[in-house]
């Protein structure tokens, strides 16, 4: 038994490592889905997509934003997509072996990889359940992505905010938009500053190519930040905080969460359902107040697995 949201609170990461292993293997339990949307109705932390190119050093400055946050007694929980293994399709733990700062005996922190399950968009289809349960538990949730080309805005659908991070020399303003991802972003690094000038010549161009997709280009920060010299990522740390609490604070957040929840629960009828359940939800879903997501969907999934079943039995 997972228990309560205030069991939950009261039993550390233990606790949170069985709720999210319940999520996995009874997703549509009865306690399940009354513990997922309590815990949406008491949101108590901010996610941050992260998100860019494979090798960008997402794992490394995800690494160090966890030290500094920590150190300013800010909890924050992690979410690593990795690639599924071929044999066992279970996440190749990759990123979570580069995160060093992780301490075992910190209740402040928690990690837990996830297989993208061979999705394009680099996600798992259980990742906003497990984010919605950290976000009742930890300051900030990082969901960091497997990094896979265009399709890796996805992020930007489940998540709060979103983190690019982008290496010196990896193009120039037209490639950027070519790439599709200037139009996703509430902030952006440039990764492994300590290179110098071909740094500096990243951020002007990601400027530009800023100014082309956004009005208020000049309001999206752009951060020079070396998770080898440490240059940058207190002023990163800095601006996920002060986001954290003007969005928190103000009603476009409850409105986020809403059309989050709303675009979570149909792409994921579309994909055990097809473009039928799809139409079927959007045919039959008047009440578009999403504040019971989970229950919402499990709704939907009896009703279409009845229908299905019906269709068999007729045949």
């Amino acid at each position: 038994m997972i228990g309560s949201l205030a069991d939950l609170r009261a039993g550390g990461k233990r606790a949170l490592a069985r709720a999210l292993a319940q999520i996995e293997s009874a997703p549509h339990a009865a306690e399940t889905v009354a513990l997922l949307d309590a815990a949406f109705a008491e949101p108590h932390g901010l996610s941050v997509g992260v998100t860019g190119p494979p090798g960008v050093g997402k794992s490394t400055l995800v690494d160090c934003l966890i030290a500094r946050l920590r150190a300013q007694d800010i909890s924050v929980a992690v979410i690593a997509i990795d690639p599924s293994s071929m044999r066992s399709g279970g996440a190749l733990l990759g990123d979570r072996a580069r995160l060093a700062a992780l301490d075992p005996m910190d209740q402040g922190v928690f990690v837990r990889s996830m297989a993208n399950r061979g999705r394009l968009g680099g996600l798992s289809d259980l990742v906003f359940p497990a984010m919605v349960l950290m976000q009742a538990l930890y300051d900030i949730v990082l969901i960091e992505t497997v990094g896979v080309g265009q399709s890796e805005i996805e992020v930007s659908g489940i998540a709060e905010s979103t983190l690019l991070c982008v290496q010196p020399a990896s193009g120039d303003s037209l490639q950027f938009l070519k790439a599709g991802v200037m139009e996703v972003p509430d902030f952006v690094v440039v990764t492994k500053s300590d290179l110098g000038a071909s740094a500096r010549r990243a951020a002007a161009d990601l400027r530009a190519a800023l100014a082309v997709t956004e009005a208020n280009a000049a309001q999206t920060p752009i951060l020079l930040c070396s998770s080898q010299t440490g240059e940058g990522v207190n002023d990163l740390v800095d601006i996920i905080s002060d986001h954290k609490v003007n969005y928190l604070t103000k009603t476009i957040y409850s409105t986020a969460r809403q059309r989050i929840a709303a675009t979570w629960c149909s792409a994921a009828i579309r994909d055990q359902f097809g473009m039928w359940g799809l139409n079927f939800y959007n045919e039959k879903q008047t009440d578009r107040n999403q504040s019971t997501p989970f229950a919402t969907h499990n709704a939907f999934v009896s009703k279409l697995s009845t229908i299905l079943r019906n269709l068999d039995f007729c045949h």
